[in-house]
């Protein structure tokens, strides 16, 4: 119920923060970031920023993209067996009150599922945060883009393909009476852990002649 009292969960990040109406996901809203460069990454640096600020955050993985070393240890993550059942563990999570940050990622909800996930998060007092194309019945609606010519390369010793050092996004931010821009520069961590001896080949190991 204390969580009750507070108006938004900070992302983490203050060049975003500072284009959100409140200073961050808004308590008791559903809000809505189209599937795009940098979203999942940022919603998950928002998780594990919420967690290290002494509340509870959790990931709703309906299409089973959050694995391997790209998913950090703190906030909780859930792996439900289909669309339904991640519907159903939103709207649970989320009236809960338990959580101030759900994301649901892999997943387009309906119209009147929508409306009852948003009704679920003014009921918990929780920042509901989707990644969807769907965008009815969401407060905040976000999106993002690439500035591909911004782009920091590092160059490949080995005259091999050279690799993204930093990404540079363009973040927008829109609701009532309200929209503004940000752009951000993304380190980019490579987690495949490749065992060619040549970057241009594929690693082959184990595969069938």
């Amino acid at each position: 119920m204390a969580q009750r009292s507070w108006d938004s969960v900070a992302t983490g990040v203050a060049a975003l923060d500072r284009i959100l109406p409140s200073g961050g996901l808004q308590r008791g809203r559903l809000s809505a970031w189209l599937p795009a460069a940098g979203a999942a990454a940022l919603l998950r640096a928002a998780c594990q920023h919420t967690v290290e600020q002494g509340e509870r955050a959790v990931w709703i993985d309906a299409a089973g993209l959050a694995t391997g070393t790209a998913w950090r240890t703190g906030p909780v993550l859930v792996r439900p067996a289909g669309p339904l059942a991640a519907l159903r563990a939103t709207e649970m999570l989320t009236r809960s009150g338990g959580f101030a940050l759900v994301v649901l990622d892999g997943l387009e909800p309906e119209g009147p599922e929508m409306v009852r996930l948003s009704r679920a998060a003014h009921e918990g007092g929780t920042a509901l945060l989707l990644l969807t194309r769907v965008t009815s019945m969401a407060t905040l609606r976000m999106s993002s883009r690439t500035l591909v010519k911004r782009y920091d390369w590092r160059r490949s010793r080995s005259a091999g393909a050279d690799d993204v050092r930093q990404v540079q996004i363009e973040v927008e931010a829109r609701a009532a009476g309200w929209r503004a821009r940000a752009e951000l520069a993304l380190p980019v961590r490579h987690d495949d852990l490749r065992l060619a001896l040549d970057s241009a080949r594929p690693d082959r190991r184990g595969a069938r002649r």
